[in-house]
């Protein structure tokens, strides 16, 4: 099996080494570049071709979100996937919106960061970003995470991850949404290494943080019918529920 290209651009050349090493163990990544320089990895990366840029804002040149638009700009086919300890909501919004694939807060949990890539690459376009047509053209997974930036919820928080989780569970296995706290948290709680009543907090508080920012409307929309009405809220399984069915009914 062909190894994934990887190519780090961290804000020092000490930080480009400790990822390349944990990379270094892996059998399934190749890290083929790095740079500390904003303005000098663009040309490299356009040159190497890598399938993944794992980023971090802070860089000499320019800056992280600078770096993600000149790459949409440039056209370049690459899987962007921010890690940063900048995390308010307003910085990974702006990230977002500008075209990462992922967002991950440091410090770095190398083994999550592994899951993530392991998911991306089996979704790797064979295309840019822009040449998308359309919503129906993502993959599945492309799809959720559109959905919950659009209705205000940040990917930096645990609910999100877990939401995301619970959402693509259920379109596999739809029934599970009728057995959500015996099955569909334990098995969320087992995944991330946590408990299954923490999972139903953090999906709650998620839910929580988009009713809480006034974006009723834009969910609405994206249902495709006025499902719910000023402070009312789903619950955590009406909401997952309503998303997988979305998904289903466009056979995603």
């Amino acid at each position: 099996m062909q190894k994934r290209t990887v190519f780090l651009l961290q804000g020092t050349k000490e930080q480009n080494e400790e990822l390349a090493n944990l990379f270094s163990t892996t059998e399934d990544y190749s890290v083929i570049g790095c740079a500390t320089d904003g303005i000098s990895a663009l040309p490299m990366i356009e040159e190497k071709k890598p399938k993944i840029l794992v980023m971090d804002l802070v860089l000499v040149g320019y800056d992280g979100i600078s770096v993600i638009y000149k790459i949409k700009q440039m056209k370049l086919s690459v899987k962007i996937v921010v890690v940063s300890a900048l995390m308010s909501e307003e910085v990974v919004a702006k990230v977002m919106s500008a075209g990462a694939d992922y967002f991950m807060a440091k410090p770095i949990n190398f083994s999550a960061l592994i899951e993530r890539l392991n998911e991306m690459d089996d979704k790797v376009e064979t295309r840019p970003r822009e040449a998308k047509e359309s919503f129906h053209e993502m993959s599945v997974e492309e799809k959720v995470s559109r959905i919950f930036i659009n209705v205000g919820i940040p990917p930096h928080i645990k609910g999100y991850s877990f939401l995301r989780e619970g959402v693509l569970m259920a379109i596999k296995e739809p029934e599970i949404i009728n057995n959500i706290t015996k099955k569909l948290y334990p098995s969320i709680g087992e995944k991330y290494q946590t408990t299954a009543s923490k999972v139903e907090r953090a999906i709650r508080h998620a839910i929580e943080v988009a009713w809480n920012r006034g974006r009723i409307e834009s969910i609405n929309s994206i249902l495709g019918v006025r499902a719910y009405i000023g402070a009312e809220k789903p619950t955590n399984g009406e909401f997952i529920a309503l998303i997988a069915d979305k998904m289903l009914l466009e056979k995603a």
